[in-house]
């Protein structure tokens, strides 16, 4: 629906898009030599085919086009350099906060209003206004220490606790379930009870929807009419934040009662500015959902497709399970996960890393050049994006032969080791995404106790992946259990 209602506005411009073409990047004489490539359609670009022609897709095509370092084009209405390929990481890892700041597209930048952009610009410049929220959410996570392994151990317990209950009323004593949802379930009801300091099935499931939505319409055509995945992204969000609200309510006068919190919406709620003020509940309510939203999807999505590739494979199922076996049998029953035990667990990570780079969860990222900066012989200027995405490497035969053969082996000490920057699932540098840790340790301790309790058969191998930036099993991963 998206791409047809794009289509009819795309007709209804066009005259007006061929008249406006000069005045646009296309139009613009430079004196710098920029990267090869295309700026594509006058006003679009290139973003139909970047959005509805699979990221990846669109990333390989113009390497082979243009060159395997360096591309311009323009997406999300903006002049964009795409860097490939592991240099091209190391680059970008080694000059984030120098040459490069984060940007969100204004798609994602309207959903989450404390970002301050209230309509697109109507010419590709530079976006500045969002930079403060952007680095005050990643204060947010870094400076109270949440996500650090010390943290992150005190909630394991907790996390075991959820994993084991959703398997019971979810999963036993069912012959067919669909794993995505599931996962997604599971996902959303741990980054409620980690960030959000609730657990409550009811109002979690009010949940799940919605932030689906959100998920979908940061990476999509901003056009907010009805019928758009944009305009269901905007209802979505409306939604949230007034269960957000009610949320912030309840936990003030929790607080106010002598309550202990432990949660990163009540560190918000407390935290003050250098004046003493506390940030507004409208602002608490935008940030907690883009935390909430960064430790959901991404989650549920490696979750999914573990249970698809291993579905697949009897002989790698067999190895992951004797791996947890050997984890469980040293454990006295009732015992919950520590640390220690997934630190056991090398062989069912490296199977997760085989996941990742076969189906990332997420294509890429957006930055912003800071200045005007030289790679590769070509300038980019100042003000233009660049779009990192894993998909320079992941599926280059260079650096994994076979590609698109599932063999958690490449990762195993011994093997041939793969070069700096080649698989870099969660980014690096400075910016490398702060939730790693949480994501493994959610992702595992999904891994240990649904391959103790299950066998699987995936129903539909040829189940067609739907979405773009974000991959979705079109009916979901219907799977057969057969429970041990």
């Amino acid at each position: 629906m998206d791409a047809f209602i794009l289509s009819l506005f795309l007709a209804a411009a066009s005259s007006l898009a061929f008249v406006l073409a000069f005045s646009l990047g296309r139009g613009k004489k430079s004196n710098h030599r920029l990267p090869p490539g295309s700026y594509g359609w006058p006003i679009m670009g290139e973003t139909v085919e970047f959005l509805f022609g699979k990221p990846d897709k669109f990333v390989f095509d113009r390497m082979r086009k243009y060159s395997p370092d360096i591309f311009k084009t323009r997406i999300l209405g903006e002049d964009t350099a795409v860097i490939c390929g592991p240099n091209g990481h190391k680059f970008l890892f080694s000059n984030d906060h120098k040459l490069f700041t984060a940007f969100r597209p204004h798609s994602t930048q309207r959903l989450f209003r404390s970002y301050k952009v209230a309509a697109p610009p109507p010419s590709p410049a530079p976006v500045t206004s969002d930079r403060p929220a952007i680095h005050e959410e990643a204060k947010l996570l870094k400076a109270p220490g949440f996500l650090k392994p010390e943290a992150l151990v005190r909630f394991l317990g907790k996390m075991d606790s959820i994993t084991q209950h959703q398997m019971k009323t979810s999963w036993e004593g069912r012959k067919e379930v669909r794993a995505f949802p599931l996962a997604k379930s599971l996902t959303l009801t741990l980054s409620c009870r980690f960030f959000l300091g609730t657990e409550e099935p009811e109002r979690i499931a009010r949940l799940v929807d919605n932030f689906d939505d959100v998920t979908v319409g940061m990476h999509s055509i901003m056009l907010d009419i009805p019928g758009t995945l944009f305009h269901k992204a905007q209802k979505a969000a409306s939604a949230i934040r007034k269960e957000l609200r009610e949320m912030i309510k309840e936990k003030k006068a929790d607080i106010s009662s002598g309550t202990p919190m432990h949660d990163i919406l009540s560190h918000m709620i407390m935290a003050t500015d250098p004046t003493g003020k506390h940030m507004p509940e409208a602002e608490i309510a935008d940030k907690i959902m883009g935390l909430v939203t960064a430790g959901y999807s991404t989650v549920a999505t490696a979750m999914t497709f573990f249970m698809k590739y291993v579905g697949e494979r009897l002989d790698i199922y067999k190895k992951v399970l004797a791996e947890q076996m050997e984890v469980a049998a040293a454990k006295q029953p009732g015992e919950m996960l520590m640390w220690d035990d997934l630190q056991k667990m090398k062989y069912s990570w490296n199977v997760i890393n085989e996941v990742m780079r076969l189906t990332p969860p997420l294509q890429g990222t957006f930055r912003e050049a800071l200045t005007d900066f030289t790679y590769e012989g070509y300038t980019i200027p100042k003000g233009w994006k660049v779009y990192w995405t894993v998909s320079t490497t992941n599926k280059n035969p260079e650096y994994f032969p076979n590609p698109e053969k599932f063999d958690p082996s490449r990762y195993e000490d011994g093997t041939q080791k793969l070069p700096p920057y080649t698989f870099v699932p969660f980014g690096g540098g400075p910016r490398m995404c702060p939730g790693k840790e949480y994501a493994r340790l959610a992702i595992l301790t999904f891994v240990h106790h649904v391959v103790k309790r299950f066998e699987w058969e995936v129903m539909d191998v040829k189940e067609k992946v739907v979405g773009d930036m974000m991959p979705t099993p079109q009916k979901g991963l219907p799977i057969r259990l057969r429970q041990h």
